[in-house]
């Protein structure tokens, strides 16, 4: 009786640094930039974008307001901002004029309950 070789399967996945995008990226593969609007101000520290995809960094029962409008699925084709650009600063974004979310989004690609206004502007 011959012994048969035992094989041993590995599996890795590597992600490199998040984008850098002025005012945060789409939670779905490829990531691109998303455009000023898009995110409510709960996700942002200040100045900076909390995460969203595989680069996420909030915290686990996070849900945040996301206009969808803005989104490029749903057929957006207004100006995109480009991995690296700089923020306007004339466009705060822990207070987008104007914010009305109308999806909640958890920063992993699924989509929460409620709509409506954040509360913050």
């Amino acid at each position: 009786m011959a012994a048969i070789p035992r094989a041993e399967a590995q599996i890795v996945a590597g992600f490199g640094a998040a984008p850098e995008c002025p005012y945060g990226y789409y939670d779905y593969a490829p990531y691109s930039c998303a455009p000023y609007g898009y995110y409510g101000p709960e996700w942002f520290e200040g100045d900076v974008f909390i995460g969203a995809g595989p680069w996420f960094h909030g915290r686990r029962e996070f849900n945040g307001h996301v206009d969808n409008r803005f989104d490029r699925r749903n057929g957006f084709h207004g100006p995109f901002p480009n991995r690296g650009d700089r923020r306007d600063p004339a466009r705060p974004v822990g207070r987008a004029a104007n914010f009305h979310g109308n999806e909640m989004r958890d920063g992993r690609g699924h989509v929460g309950g409620g709509g409506g206004d954040s509360g913050r502007h």
